[in-house]
């Protein structure tokens, strides 16, 4: 057993997976090929999106993975002799290798995907039963995180039926198919962050904290608002099962995709933001709009995501329209607030169908006097809300999501 898999059978599970280097420590900024290319993935658009990256300003602001999801190799099998999956020759001319190579000459980091099953979703070969081989083969060409899925899983890892509330699922066949992987990447001589895209069954989030660094938490988006806000609202009960090293995972970012408004996109991203979720962009970037990159280069949602002294995401203070805090994906929680080193930070989210004024009260936010007065900033706009008094009131339209940093005391 390695020396880095004897520290993490002794650390208690909620400290979750340490990797060298902080690797996983904070939410992963990246990149992914799926939302935007499905399976029509080759090494011209891979690069092609990491050049797109670093021009658009998105490397300078933190996303560094690159990934290919599904429908990287060739679909008939494994090399006979080293039983390693093959890449397509035709989609990667250059390999993996040559492609993560690549990547890496430009200062970022290449994502790769498997299942923990015997086909991907898209029915390529996938990893059960050559779990080793695979994070071996991973390593040796320059993989940095490893996106694991869930299909085509055998009759024989299929889990007993749960027993009451109680029933623990890390004992799971669910729990022990990513544990394998998990050892067989903490095995290697390169650091790989793990992705389980376990879509949220056998309650994940109870056990992912220990196996991987993040962990998804339900089915795949859609780029709709039905989408969004039905994954928004489950996020909202499993949110203290986030913090350094371990992400609920609520899939990745549907913004530029399908008929989300602005209003829409801002709203997604500010909510994955104040979630603590990766931050995964799945659209094509040569075709997003500038609105839509403003978006995503949000410097005061960037840095609330990423904080490295407060790893908690953002929770609920008031719900707002749901006022008996019950599961409900139309009209979610509305108010939150979460503690972050730039201050305090507060989203109002609207979810009716026309604008009306929001109020952040003082009095109702954690950690606040109700009087204050305190400096308040706008975090779309960057403009300063000046000294406010008691809490402020915001005119927010339909979707939308008004946020604000409330920092030091004032005199007004």
């Amino acid at each position: 057993m390695s020396a880095t898999l004897l520290l993490l059978a002794a650390l208690p599970s909620a400290l979750g997976l340490a990797r060298p280097d902080g690797v996983g420590t904070l939410p992963a900024l990246g990149w992914n090929s799926w939302n935007a290319y499905f399976c029509d993935v080759n090494e011209t658009k891979l690069l092609s999106a990491a050049n797109l990256i670093i021009s658009l300003g998105l490397k300078d602001a933190g996303y560094e993975y690159v990934n290919i999801d599904d429908c990287w190799s060739i679909k008939d099998g494994r090399d006979n002799t080293t039983q390693q999956i093959i890449p397509d020759p035709n989609k990667f001319p250059n390999g993996i290798v040559g492609v993560a190579s690549e990547i890496h000459n430009l200062g970022l980091k290449t994502g790769i995907y498997s299942s923990a099953g015997t086909k991907t979703c898209a029915g390529y070969p996938a990893s059960i039963g050559y779990e080793y081989i695979d994070a071996a083969t991973f390593a040796g060409w320059g993989i940095d995180y490893l996106k694991y899925d869930n299909c085509y899983v055998p009759g024989n890892w299929s889990d007993a039926k749960a027993s009451g509330d109680n029933y623990n699922y890390s004992t799971s066949n669910t729990a022990e198919r990513y544990r394998i992987m998990r050892d067989a990447l903490v095995a290697q001589n390169r650091t790989i962050l793990y992705s389980l895209c376990e879509w949220g069954q056998a309650k994940v989030w109870t056990w992912g904290n220990e196996t991987g660094n993040s962990w998804r938490t339900t089915g795949d988006i859609t780029p709709d608002w039905n989408s969004v806000m039905s994954i928004f609202n489950e996020q909202t009960f499993i949110s203290n099962y986030t913090d350094f090293t371990g992400h609920n995972d609520p899939d990745m970012l549907e913004v530029g995709n399908g008929n989300l408004t602005l209003t829409k996109t801002r709203s997604h991203f500010a909510l994955w933001s104040l979630m603590k979720a990766p931050l995964i962009i799945g659209t094509d970037l040569s075709k997003l709009s500038q609105e839509n990159l403003d978006i995503l280069l949000n410097k005061y949602l960037l840095a609330f995501n990423q904080d490295a002294v407060y790893g908690a995401p953002a929770e609920p203070y008031k719900w707002g329209v749901n006022t008996d805090q019950t599961y409900n994906r139309t009209n979610p929680a509305e108010f939150w607030s979460g503690d972050s080193s730039n201050g305090t930070i507060v989203a109002m989210l609207n979810t009716l169908d026309s604008t009306r004024t929001m109020r952040a009260d003082f009095g109702e936010i954690p950690g606040l006097d109700a009087d204050g007065p305190y400096k308040m900033l706008d975090a779309w706009t960057g403009e300063s809300a000046g000294c406010v008094k008691g809490g402020l009131d915001a005119q927010v339209e339909s979707h939308d999501t008004a946020v604000y940093l409330i920092q030091e005391y004032c005199e007004c």
